[in-house]
């Protein structure tokens, strides 16, 4: 396969942008959902490995294990097939498969940075009056928020490029769009390489917010 010239993709990629950035938006969707639902699962499954309760600790490590031992693209059709009496679309197929495949990846890296916070800080939160819970809201998560960051814009990141195997379920995302217009066109490589700049631009946007996060976070410390 040849490459296109580069004059033949630059026109290529203005005819099309509106159909990309439709895609683009999707990717964006997907992901931002599937991330956001992530957290709450890794922060849950992240409070199990610390309980010290060996029933619930065996919990966590099993739906880690799950995820680590599977493909995603097998956990996302499990969902969206598996799903298919109860109706849900394409988009939540997807947006549930990202999100159980990234909750055990969250739940590691918030039970580490948890972790790594000094234990004297629980000691002298309790000994201020304050309940376990409430020193780990108010003392221990916000600090372990902070460290957990950067690993979090990675694992962002890793969702966001993820999120191109909802193609396979027909959902119209910039992958699908790429490959489509592709077939279509009998011109893959020039729509590849369009995919791979918009990819490209949404993993610089989404670096550059974590680090825009980091410098406010360690402003207000």
């Amino acid at each position: 396969m040849n490459l296109p010239s580069l004059s033949h993709v630059i026109e290529v990629f203005f005819d099309t942008y509106d159909i990309f950035l439709k895609g683009m938006l999707l990717t964006l969707q997907v992901t931002a959902v599937s991330i956001l639902i992530a957290i709450f699962i890794g922060l849950f499954f992240a409070f199990l490995k610390i309980s010290g309760i060996k029933v619930l600790e065996w919990i966590a490590n099993a739906y880690i294990y799950l995820v680590r031992g599977t493909p995603l693209i097998v956990q996302i059709f499990i969902f969206y097939f598996g799903m298919t009496n109860l109706n849900i679309s394409a988009f939540w197929s997807v947006a549930l498969g990202l999100a159980f495949h990234n909750g055990a990846y969250i739940a590691e890296i918030f039970r580490g940075t948890i972790q790594s916070i000094d234990k004297g800080q629980m000691e002298a939160g309790r000994s201020l009056g304050m309940s376990r819970v409430l020193t780990m809201r108010r003392i221990i998560l916000p600090q372990a928020f902070r460290r957990a960051l950067p690993p979090l814009g990675n694992q962002f990141i890793i969702g966001l490029k993820d999120s191109s195997l909802a193609a396979f379920i027909g959902m119209y995302e910039l992958f699908n769009v790429a490959t489509t217009k592709g077939a279509n066109d009998f011109d893959n490589m020039t729509y590849l390489l369009i995919v791979a700049v918009y990819y490209l631009f949404l993993v610089y946007l989404i670096s550059a917010l974590v680090g825009l996060l980091e410098k406010k976070l360690s402003v207000s410390d």
